[in-house]
């Protein structure tokens, strides 16, 4: 397989997204690893940009839903109608049914519907009135919260910000970069001239040539006893499950594709830890008190654990 793919959508994602090419990449790897991303940021810094600039550079289809405390799982799955003409009922397909799906503000929902995503996401289907249907391929979900405004919002329980593969900041731009943001938009919308560069079928065959990527002995070591010290940490509460091993593992296969490597190297691991493992980790009380933060905490963590050499 041939990973130069990888570079030429995020080339191409950077025609329309000024800098931030650590974020691109970062979502490039979910979507290589067969996950979903969670953008959390302020509003503003093109989260939703980002989502059409990626779901337009793989030729995508594209559904964006903006969650609000009344909305309702059949909002999102979908619903049967009854159709007077046969008699029968129809199956209406909610966005869900789509190749990317942008959850803008997901924590401004009910938990229900909160779940409902979540189901889809992690099984890749959905039912209605008992009956199964299956969700395109790819399927991913970039899934937005804003950090700041915590008035009405329902808060995603840390069970299913563990459904997230990766948490992804965007930040503010530089002074240049911003520059750069007013030349480019100043007279056009790039987005609306950016082509695709890819096939969805391209990427569920990158998918699948991800899973052939070595990955050694020694780096499946490190990745375990990065997670296991999360587990003994004396400042968290909580520490990475299993899940975000096998989320490390897969999202370092996904990188080394990216860097054109066809071997993972602790590197790897140690630049993904943090945007794969943080949101899953729980400090304690008296230690968010003090101001800490699970990225220190987790940072502070990594540093302490022997690389190997491979």
């Amino acid at each position: 397989m041939d990973f130069s793919l990888c570079k030429r959508i995020v080339d191409n994602i950077s025609r329309v997204i000024v800098g931030k090419l650590p974020s691109i990449e970062l979502l490039m790897v979910g979507l290589v690893s067969d996950g979903h991303v969670l953008l959390e940021d302020i509003p503003g810094l093109g989260k939703t940009l980002i989502a059409k600039s990626l779901a337009k550079s793989i030729g995508a289809s594209f559904k964006r839903v903006q969650f609000t405390p009344d909305l309702l799982p059949a909002d999102i799955t979908g619903f049967n109608i009854y159709n007077q003409h046969s008699g029968e009922f129809v199956f209406q397909p909610g966005p869900v049914m789509t190749h990317v799906l942008l959850a803008d503000e997901i924590n401004r929902t009910i938990p229900r519907t909160q779940s409902s995503l979540l189901e889809s996401m992690e099984e890749r289907q959905v039912t209605v009135d008992g009956k199964t249907y299956a969700l395109p391929h790819p399927f991913f979900v970039m899934a937005t919260q804003n950090p700041i405004e915590l008035e009405g919002t329902f808060p995603l329980p840390e069970a299913q910000l563990d459904r997230f593969l990766l948490r992804i900041r965007l930040g503010y731009p530089d002074q240049n970069e911003e520059i750069n943001i007013l030349d480019r938009f100043q007279q056009k919308d790039p987005l609306l001239e950016l082509a695709p560069v890819a096939e969805p079928k391209e990427i569920s065959e990158m998918q699948q040539a991800r899973k052939t990527i070595h990955i050694s002995q020694p780096v499946k070591e490190y990745i375990v006893s990065i997670a296991a010290a999360t587990r003994k940490s004396a400042a968290l509460r909580l520490g990475a499950s299993p899940r975000g091993s096998l989320g490390l593992m897969r999202t370092s296969q996904a990188l080394a594709a990216l860097r054109d490597r066809d071997y993972v190297l602790p590197d790897d691991v140690k630049y993904l830890a943090v945007p794969v493992l943080a949101h899953r980790l729980i400090l304690k009380e008296e230690d968010e008190l003090r101001g800490l933060t699970r990225e220190s905490v987790l940072e502070e963590i990594i540093n302490q654990i022997p690389v190997p050499a491979v």
